[in-house]
């Protein structure tokens, strides 16, 4: 723990009592305290304060992505900034309960917000119901990581591609599972119906694992799942992954083809992670914990762990995450007006 304090060595204190030009050593000696005064009392690194408590809320149940994500950058900062990270699970309303209770909490720095794709669909689903607005309460300190859509279907489903996919669509009723309203893998199915005029019946559950528990069991159709949700079952050829929502084809899956090569590159609903804080917080303090979590997401042994769970490793600092928040924001807006969703 640092400490930081002048002792009175450091001061310019004459060696003679004799007037120095007019000033008595008395009175040279009582400015140069008062001069030193503020250097003394004040830390040249505002934020935080050594031994500080830093508290992270995550407004899920603990063992989701966003959690993992939080518990690794928690013990980071602790390390980094010498301070005492506290995780605070606060699931409920949607995502929605912690983000209200981050949001009215100190504006000093001690409290930061774990947000992700879903909060940038809830700015619209929530809009007039939540006690929050997103451009007035919280702002933007960092982006993580995101991890792709994986297309799956059961291992013993006809269906091979997306082009499958959309002619069985279209030639019977299928229906689809995702992770809840408002999800990644719900958006990426609205999307996909928007995008090949199909009707995929949308079946909501109350997370990843049990729809995919579903899946494997033939009781829905396909999920447009988060990559780290369902690889494992990938691996083991309990489902099947037809396509991916990347650029370029994943290390992991290496044979299975992009939704770009599919010819359907806008099928990329990445479960993107970030970080804000209450909006009172000064910019100085937004910057510097902006700075340290990219220094943190390029620390190779950092962004190995990610890479293996299937993150994609792009920090951002405020002004850049703010962008692509808004960028988002935006984009989601026009495929919920579309698709008719409504938050529960």
């Amino acid at each position: 723990m640092r400490c930081w304090f002048m002792t009175s060595s450091t001061l310019p204190i004459p060696s003679t009592s004799t007037p120095v030009r007019g000033i008595s050593r008395r009175s040279m000696m009582g400015s140069a305290l008062m001069l030193a005064a503020p250097l003394a009392w004040s830390d040249p690194s505002p934020f935080p304060k050594p031994g500080a408590t830093i508290r992270y809320v995550v407004p899920f149940t603990p063992g989701g992505l966003t959690d993992v994500m939080a518990r690794q950058m928690a013990q980071q900062l602790s390390e980094r900034l010498n301070v005492n990270v506290i995780v605070e699970n606060k699931p409920g309303a949607g995502a929605m309960a912690g983000v209200e209770y981050a949001a009215r909490s100190t504006a000093d720095g001690t409290t930061l917000l774990a947000v992700n794709m879903t909060h940038s669909v809830n700015a619209t689903l929530f809009k007039g119901r939540s006690k929050i607005d997103w451009d007035k309460d919280l702002k933007p300190v960092a982006l993580l990581a995101g991890t792709p859509v994986l297309v799956v279907v059961p291992a013993d489903s006809k269906v091979q591609t997306l082009a499958d996919l959309v002619a069985a669509a279209k030639a019977r009723s299928l229906n689809a599972g995702s992770s809840g309203i408002g999800t990644p893998s719900h958006l990426s199915l609205a999307v996909f119906n928007q995008l090949n005029a199909t009707n995929i019946l949308h079946v909501p559950y109350k997370g990843g694992s049990p729809s995919l528990t579903d899946l494997i069991a033939g009781q829905v159709d396909v999920i447009f799942s988060n990559f780290p949700e369902s690889i494992p079952f990938v691996k083991a050829g309990k489902l099947r992954a037809i396509a991916i929502g990347t650029a370029q084809r994943h290390p992991q899956v290496p044979n299975v083809p992009t939704t770009a090569e599919a010819g359907m590159p806008t099928l990329n609903a990445e479960q993107w992670t970030a970080v804000m804080v209450p909006a009172g917080t000064p910019d100085l303090v937004v910057d510097k914990l902006g700075a340290e979590f990219v220094q943190i997401r390029q620390v190779p042994e950092v962004a190995k762990k990610s890479q293996d769970l299937g993150f994609r490793v792009d920090p951002r600092g405020p002004k850049a995450f703010g962008a692509f928040w808004n960028s988002e924001v935006q984009r989601w807006r026009g495929v919920i007006e579309v698709a008719g969703i409504t938050a529960e």
